[in-house]
């Protein structure tokens, strides 16, 4: 193989990856993108905020349907903390 292969092979490359970018950007702007996928106003679940306890457990807040729970997530698998927490609750004593 000599060198007009591999630059041919490489110009090739880059078409193909230029129109896959091309068609991306047209499908963005036409909004066909969405159509593929929820939007954010169609999104029942989502992760909140994260934190690590420790090199194995980490606290998650996780908001399905606009209630947020508390979960514990280890090696072991998954519990809940707090349930039902919404947003602006002050904590009870």
């Amino acid at each position: 193989m000599d060198v007009t292969t591999y630059l041919r092979f490489l110009a090739a490359l880059a078409v193909v990856l230029g129109l896959i970018a091309g068609l991306g950007w047209i499908a963005r702007r036409r909004g066909w993108a969405t159509a593929l996928g929820a939007t954010a106003a169609q999104r029942r679940l989502g992760v909140i905020e994260t934190t690590a306890i420790d090199a194995r457990h980490r606290l998650v807040l996780v908001r399905r349907d606009g209630v947020e729970h508390l979960l514990v997530i280890g090696p072991a698998g998954a519990s809940t903390v707090e349930t039902g927490i919404t947003r602006g609750q002050e904590p009870q004593p």
